[in-house]
């Protein structure tokens, strides 16, 4: 097993990318609202008179998703990879996200699924 960490740099695309990962068998993914560092500072560094009601929840660009995911092998890491970037881009490029894999030892509390025809 493997987890599958994705920083989505454009929230807008979060649909299309669950529709991705689906499509390739990754059925579940847990979703957090997140920041990071540079667009904490440049946040801060905007006095709130000229946000120009851009604060808080109402800032598309204030905020981007953290995706984690569990998948099966790396075959599926790989599919993950690719199936991520033909909806956000090469992930080589600036503002497209941020994407890391890496195995488990240990995985609790996910059902085994069985594997279609198609696959064995």
């Amino acid at each position: 097993m493997y987890m599958i960490f994705y920083v989505l740099n454009d929230p807008q695309k979060l649909d299309a990318l669950l529709d991705a990962w689906d499509a390739i068998g990754i059925s579940g993914a847990t979703i957090v609202e997140s920041t990071g560092r540079q667009r904490r500072r440049a946040k801060a560094h905007i006095p709130m008179r000229f946000s120009f009601g851009f604060g808080g929840s109402e800032c598309v660009d204030c905020y981007h998703y953290t995706l984690f995911a569990i998948v099966e092998d790396e075959r599926l890491v790989q599919r993950c990879i690719e199936a991520t970037e033909r909806v956000v881009g090469d992930l080589g490029q600036p503002d497209t996200g941020i994407l890391a894999a890496w195995p488990l030892a240990a995985v609790k509390g996910i059902p085994k699924q069985p594997r279609s025809t198609e696959e064995r």
